[in-house]
């Protein structure tokens, strides 16, 4: 079941089931563009409070350079401008060629850029029009289910569906590690340290999209 913060979830099982029955309402292009302008208002709107909140709770970095960041990615990041399709014709007919979702992504998301990373995942994959399930690093998990929570809000008041964006209430290495084979999840995102990256390589059988120490979200 839901906890009091909108998209956090008790289990993993549970907030896996809510995203995906979030991301079939994600069908249209209209409703992802919808729900990523949410995301960029709320995402500026509370980037301050975020930035203080991860500074506070990480002990790391300051508030200035995070809150530029959150900004940075609330403003920055491509949304559905950046889908494109293809199209090919000939003597037989014309075909067009079109990106699926995956469906529900698994992020896991690190501890030096909390916010950031999770509002930088969230617009790129409604984008593709994916819901996401987020592993947050266990040492910026307050942080982490604050944005989730304040993007959720942002895109259910839009008209948006509900849960789109989900985690657990108590993330650790363990929740990780089990997205890492989690039934139905084709796609996993992680953006962490050496150690985080690594595992994932190992002992994923999905299909990874990593990036390690000193890479941007």
């Amino acid at each position: 079941a839901a906890v009091h913060e909108m998209g956090v979830f008790a289990s993993l099982d549970d907030a896996v089931a809510a995203a995906k029955i979030a991301q079939q309402g994600l069908k249209s292009v209209a409703m992802r563009q919808l729900a990523i302008a949410a995301i960029r208002e709320a995402g500026e709107k509370h980037a301050r409070d975020l930035a203080e909140l991860a500074v506070s709770e990480t002990g790391m970095g300051r508030v200035e350079d995070k809150f530029a960041k959150n900004v940075a990615q609330a403003r920055g990041t491509p949304g559905v401008e950046c889908l494109s399709p293809q199209v090919l014709t000939g003597d037989n007919g014309l075909t067009l060629i079109e990106n699926a979702p995956w469906g529900v992504v698994a992020s896991v998301t690190p501890s030096t850029n909390p916010a950031a990373t999770v509002i930088n995942n969230a617009i790129s994959l409604i984008a593709a029009g994916n819901s996401v399930i987020f592993a947050p690093h266990p040492a910026a998990k307050k942080v982490s289910q604050r944005a989730i929570t304040l993007l959720n809000q942002a895109i259910v008041a839009a008209g948006g569906p509900e849960n789109l964006l989900v985690t657990v209430a108590n993330p650790d290495i363990e929740t990780a590690q089990r997205l890492f084979k989690f039934p139905g999840i084709g796609l996993l995102v992680v953006t962490g340290g050496e150690a985080v990256v690594e595992a994932a390589r190992k002992h994923t059988n999905k299909r990874l999209i990593a990036a390690g120490a000193g890479n941007p979200p």
